[in-house]
This record gives structure tokens, C-alpha cells and sequence, in this order.
């Protein structure tokens, strides 16, 4: 195994670290206080939350913001893939010619949709003044990481490259907001356990 492929390795390991510790640290500070009366099931609300609450026809930002939904559906997709590819490539997984071109083209709308939704954040004002260098920083280290691994699908000479950049961008992640990716699980389940508690969620139907 080469150097830049123990790199990598190290660099999960760190992630994972860290991961872990961010877990812990969401589970040691516990539930908080609830002073309502209880109304209703959390367990149903903390299910819709993961589920009917993430469809664009409830969120607003998102039936407001169409294409940029898709995007980052998109987007995240292609962050999947190739996070899915990269412990393919540690253990030596081999691909057909013809499914290396089939997951390149998913990378390559997935970049395309990665680069589209940092236009949008530099171009719009309102994004632009909620935003701070970690949110294009981790943009364009997704991006480019979903770039990279499609290249390397289809040259794998970029071998050295491709398990550098991917330990940058593991390196990266428990110190950015791509950590999110742990955060995003215990929000959606306090939104689910504050609403739910309060009988809001999962919404009753409208009785005409």
C-alpha cells in the first residue's frame, strides 16, 4: 500500500475519532428541560421529522427554492457515491468499464450541482451575508472531492492525487461544517421531540 493510501487511512481514523466525540458529547448533554405538558407522540414526530417534515411540499425553503432543492439532492448524492467509492478503492474493489462511465456522469452532475449552489451563495446578497469562509471552504472540498473521484473512475493514473485530496477533506471535516453530517441527526430529532411533545407534529388532517 502506498504512502498517500496510509495517509487517507490516517485521516478516516481521525474523522472517525472525531465523530465519535461529537456523538458523545450531543448524547452527554441529554434531552432538555420540558416545562408543556405533554400533548402528543414523539415517537410519530420524531419519525416524521426524519421523513413528511423533509418534503418539499412542508418545508418552505425548499418548495420556494425548487431547483436549488434538487441540487443539493443532487449534491449529497454524489457526496454519498463517493465517500462509498473511496472504501471501495481501499479495499481494491474492481468496476466494469461501463459502470465507471455510469457513476463518472453521476459525479459529474453532482459536481455541476456542487459549483451551481456556490454561484448562487456568492452571487445572492442574502446569502452572501449569512455566509463565513467555512461555508465555501467546505463547498468547494465536496466539490471538488465529487470531481476528483470521477476523474480518477476514469484515470487512474491520478491515484496519488485522488488519496491526498480525499485525507485533506477527511482532515478537514471534524473541524468545518461538514461535521453537520453528525449534527444534522440529533437536530432533526429534537425538532421531531419539541413538536411532537406539543402535539404538533406529525400534523393532523384538515377536516373540510
Amino acid at each position: 500500500m502506498a504512502w498517500f493510501q496510509w495517509l487517507s487511512i490516517i485521516a478516516l481514523f481521525v474523522c472517525v475519532l472525531s465523530c465519535f466525540y461529537h456523538t458523545y458529547r450531543i448524547v452527554r448533554l441529554g434531552k432538555p428541560p420540558e416545562y408543556a405538558q405533554r400533548a402528543g407522540h414523539v415517537g410519530k414526530a420524531v419519525k416524521y421529522a426524519f421523513t413528511g417534515a423533509m418534503s418539499p411540499k412542508i418545508k418552505e425553503s425548499a418548495h420556494l427554492h425548487l431547483p436549488t432543492y434538487l441540487a443539493g439532492i443532487s449534491y449529497h448524492t454524489g457526496t454519498f457515491l463517493a465517500m462509498f467509492l473511496f472504501f471501495l478503492f481501499l479495499m481494491n474493489g474492481t468496476l466494469g468499464g461501463q459502470t465507471l462511465l455510469i457513476l463518472a456522469l453521476i459525479l459529474g452532475i453532482s459536481t455541476l450541482s456542487g459549483v451551481g449552489i456556490f454561484i448562487k451563495r456568492i452571487t445572492k446578497k442574502e446569502l452572501r451575508s449569512l455566509s463565513n469562509p467555512d461555508d465555501y471552504i467546505s463547498n468547494l472540498l465536496v466539490t471538488a472531492f465529487q470531481a476528483i473521484t470521477a476523474f480518477y473512475l476514469l484515470y487512474p493514473g491520478l491515484e496519488a492525487i485522488y488519496f491526498i485530496f480525499t485525507a485533506l477533506l477527511l482532515f478537514y471535516f471534524p473541524i468545518g461544517k461538514l461535521k453537520h453530517a453528525i449534527y444534522f441527526f440529533a437536530a432533526r430529532y429534537h425538532l421531531g421531540l419539541f413538536y411532537g411533545w406539543r402535539g404538533v407534529w406529525p400534523p393532523k388532517p384538515i377536516r373540510k
